[in-house]
């Protein structure tokens, strides 16, 4: 991995982003239902947030079939 011609494959680059839009979805949630005693639940940022990070898990997702292509 820590080659001088080191690229990544699709399916390695679909995980990457598998796993960042999850486990950030996810904090963001948490994060909202652990400070549960403040007033407005989730605002609009943390919308965006929660939009961009579903996105690029579900880019993710699709990026996993194509193989060891170069990404």
């Amino acid at each position: 991995m820590f080659k001088n011609d080191f690229t990544f494959t699709k399916r390695q680059l679909g995980l990457l982003l598998l796993i960042i839009g999850t486990i950030g979805f996810a904090a963001v949630v948490g994060i909202d239902l652990v400070d549960a005693g403040r007033e407005g639940g989730i605002g609009p940022v943390q919308r965006v947030a929660l939009g961009t990070l579903a996105l690029m898990a579900v880019l993710g997702l699709s990026l996993i079939p194509l193989g060891n292509d170069l990404a």
